[in-house]
């Protein structure tokens, strides 16, 4: 173990309010949440002589909050917290499932749903879903608190678009009418405890005359952020799921996708496995 705990000093704001202060005051800190990702770099002795900010203590974004609109889970809110909230699991259960399938049951217990963002891999385990959910995140920093839809909240691997100072503190999950159905998998190298090679949520409503009325989809790990099919969406609304329009959808896929070869998987088998889950959700072949 590299890591030198006497070497680093520690930050335990016990409000919002002060956490907002004591990172303004050293901007260098690194914030900590779960500590799932932050941890490991710490046993490489990576974060040795610096600043953490620890969230631990901030009792308000440990909280899930039902509203009329719809639920608003803090950011300290645990991916085991998630799975075991009714409303979540009635309202958002691609939100549920996805937790579910976050490493093992240890690091579901520690890792928190705003953590995971902040972290901001491609293959978060949540994003898909929370895309397609239309989810947003509430930040606040020195100039106060402001509203920031998940699919702008990604600036690249590793990136995010948070400003100098800011924190996340809470995502909204704003209430939907129940889709015809709705799916989420994940692709990885073997079932559990595996980062995915590709994963997709997806929700669908279809009107009694058998034409979509919306559609929503996206996916994971097959572009530098989470991404929604927006030009198979738009394709498919108004439209009836037969076999043609199914497979025009599915080329289109590429217009809002791109992925690489990595030590993961190649681009080729990103593709046509998703493109095998896209379809097979279509065809109603997944539920």
């Amino acid at each position: 173990m590299r890591g030198d705990a006497k070497s680093m000093t520690v930050l335990s704001p016990r409000s919002a309010a002060e956490a907002v202060k004591a990172y303004a005051q050293a901007p260098a800190a690194l914030p900590l949440a779960g500590g799932t990702d932050l941890m490991v770099a710490w046993n490489l002795g990576q974060w040795n002589g610096r600043a953490v900010l620890d969230l631990s203590r901030v009792a308000e974004w440990r909280t899930i909050k039902a509203s009329a609109q719809g639920v608003l889970i803090g950011s300290l809110v645990t991916h085991s917290q998630i799975q075991a909230h009714p409303v979540l699991q009635k309202r958002f259960p691609l939100l549920v499932a996805a937790c579910a399938t976050v490493g093992a049951a240890q690091i579901q217990n520690r890792g928190t749903i705003g953590g995971n963002i902040a972290n901001a891999s491609p293959a978060g385990d949540t994003f898909p879903a929370l895309a397609v959910y239309e989810a947003t995140v509430r930040v606040i920093g020195p100039a106060g608190q402001r509203v920031v839809p998940i699919a702008d909240i990604f600036a690249g691997v590793k990136k995010t678009t948070l400003k100098p100072g800011e924190l996340i503190e809470a995502i909204f999950l704003p209430f939907v009418k129940t889709p015809t159905r709705g799916v989420f998998r994940k692709v990885g190298t073997r079932a559990a405890q595996a980062i995915s090679k590709t994963m997709f949520a997806g929700l669908i409503w279809i009107g009694k005359d058998k034409k979509v009325t919306e559609a929503r989809l996206s996916f994971g790990s097959l572009a530098p952020t989470v991404r929604r099919l927006h030009a198979a969406e738009s394709f498919l609304r108004g439209r009836q799921l037969d076999p043609i329009s199914i497979n025009a959808a599915a080329e289109l896929m590429t217009s809002d996708v791109s992925p690489i070869d990595d030590i993961r998987s190649t681009r080729e088998y990103r593709l046509i496995v998703s493109r095998n889950l896209l379809v097979a959700f279509l065809k109603g072949e997944v539920k």
